[in-house]
């Protein structure tokens, strides 16, 4: 199992701390640094700032937003990227939600799926330089009728096949990623709950590809903070699963919801939804259970934080993403640290 790092958002008040923090999870020989997007930093520009200030590292979107851009502009982007980093990008892809792609981008939220696997043949089509020609039901290139013409990418990434992920959630989202991505990146997991709520689902899109889970990457992002009071560890973590939880997303189309749902949390995800819908957001986060935190964190002294990281290379994680808490920069190295010295002392490095 390889460790990886997740910077989050830009913009957050820590930007000067994130980069020091890619830098040391660089030093410390941490596989892949992630940046997310959503409605403000977007991920190619913090992942070419952070790519200019580190040596060996990957470089990741975690996610590029499907309904932000084109797909001919997201191969160019990733080629060029992959070409300046000496080919250390990877193109982390998501469709976001109903909000934020219907809301900021002015694009329906219809046939996420369909929508999905279309845009990845364009992306793996433009990015293999031949003429570009697609005709689907949601991109015909060129445009029929008009002065368009198949064009190639004139950009050289640094290799002919850039990793691509997926973020997947739900079991038809899973599944299509199994069949269509080279990873998927998962989010609020559960090593007791990792092969129903996320694996089953990826090997039977594999299986009808014709493909095994060899080679693909099952990339989880983890919280982990470092202490010995693990229920106070925890409450640094309930507004943020209470966000996502409670308000990330409508009542009827809460992705996050749903997935704490079908890990048995069916009460206490309507309570934290109902609070947060109705601007009660600190009755949200006292209504997430801790054990729904501990669950899907690390949480504690070294040697917690390593029998958990065994709990998850068991269950089938490649790549374990660190999301690494801390109120200053020092907090969020000795973070980075632990996690290091916990693999290690599980055997996993």
């Amino acid at each position: 199992m390889r460790l990886g790092i997740n910077l989050g958002y830009w913009g957050a008040g820590m930007d000067g701390d994130n980069l020091a923090v890619a830098q040391e999870a660089d030093r410390l020989g941490y596989d892949v640094c992630w940046a997310a997007e959503a409605y403000g930093s977007d991920a190619p520009t913090v992942l070419a700032w952070v790519a200019a200030k580190t040596e060996r590292i990957d470089v990741g979107s975690a996610i590029m937003q499907i309904p932000a851009r084109q797909p001919a502009m997201t191969a160019m982007t990733a080629a060029t990227l992959d070409s300046l980093t000496g080919g250390r990008f990877r193109l982390g892809l998501g469709v976001s939600g109903p909000q934020v792609s219907e809301g900021w981008y002015g694009v329906k939220f219809d046939k996420p799926l369909a929508r999905t696997r279309e845009y990845v043949e364009i992306v793996r089509r433009a990015m293999t330089r031949e003429r570009l020609s697609y005709d689907g039901e949601h991109w015909t290139l060129p445009l029929p009728g008009g002065p368009g013409k198949p064009i190639k990418l004139t950009v050289h990434p640094e290799r002919e096949h850039i990793p691509l992920y997926i973020a997947a959630i739900g079991p038809r989202n899973l599944e299509q990623t199994g069949e269509i991505a080279d990873g998927a990146l998962l989010i609020f997991p559960s090593a007791a709950h990792l092969e129903e709520t996320a694996l089953r689902h990826i090997r039977a899109g594999r299986e009808k590809a014709g493909l095994t889970m060899d080679g693909f990457d099952v990339c989880p992002t983890v919280p982990l903070a470092l202490g010995e009071d693990v229920d106070a560890l925890a409450d640094v973590f309930r507004p943020y699963t209470a966000l996502y939880v409670g308000g990330m997303g409508s009542r009827k189309q809460n992705f996050y919801n749903q997935l704490a749902q079908r890990m048995g949390y069916e009460k206490e995800a309507a309570e934290i939804q109902d609070k947060y819908l109705s601007g009660d957001k600190t009755g949200a986060a006292a209504a997430v259970p801790q054990s729904l935190i501990d669950q899907t964190s690390l949480l504690g002294p070294v040697e917690r934080i390593a029998e958990r990281m065994t709990a998850y290379a068991e269950a089938g994680v490649t790549t374990l993403t660190l999301a690494p808490a801390g109120f200053t920069l020092d907090e969020r190295v000795a973070a980075l640290r632990a996690g290091v010295e916990a693999m290690e002392r599980a055997g996993l490095a």
